[in-house]
């Protein structure tokens, strides 16, 4: 079986460092996550929330390494579920679901949260996608950016009441 830092190797040296279908660092800027919307737009409602589980468990239950192929609709399975959270932004991507999403339950939270996780552990794939390393390291910011709203970081408070 071949890994997804051999597989980004391999889309490198076809694609002279940028990975095909991917044109911004946002959760949608790329052929698979906007497929994924698609594919979100023409399911039955009721079909949704499974759909946004099963892109969010494919990263999670990876046994070793990440395929490269799920973490795009992964993150943006995550986006739909921070776009529902306190200061999660809506998904007004032209690539984005048109179609209204349920309300995802706490577990779905839950589990996007691990998926951004195992997604930043990914860092070989990341590095393969962009001609300019300054993209690749917004995308990551972006994707801290999500796991943020969806567990914010705590703060220390500065004296006790």
């Amino acid at each position: 079986m071949t890994t997804s830092t051999e597989l980004a190797k391999i889309v490198e040296l076809l694609v002279g460092g940028t990975a095909l279908g991917f044109w911004d660092v946002g959760p949608f800027d790329n052929d698979d996550a906007a497929d994924f919307a698609g594919d979100l737009d023409a399911a039955p409602a009721d079909a949704r929330m499974e759909m946004v589980g099963r892109a969010l468990d494919r990263v999670v239950t990876a046994d070793d390494d990440v395929d490269m192929w799920h973490i795009p609709k992964a993150v943006a399975a995550a986006a739909l579920i921070a776009a529902q959270c306190a200061g999660g932004e809506a998904t007004c991507s032209n690539y984005g679901p048109s179609t209204p999403m349920p309300q995802f339950p706490n577990s779905l939270k839950e589990l996007a949260i691990d998926a951004l996780d195992s997604v930043l552990a990914a860092s070989p794939w990341r590095a393969a996608n962009w001609n300019d390393v300054s993209q690749g390291e917004q995308w990551r910011r972006n994707i801290i950016a999500l796991r943020n709203v969806l567990d914010p970081p705590q703060r220390e408070a500065l004296f006790e009441v």
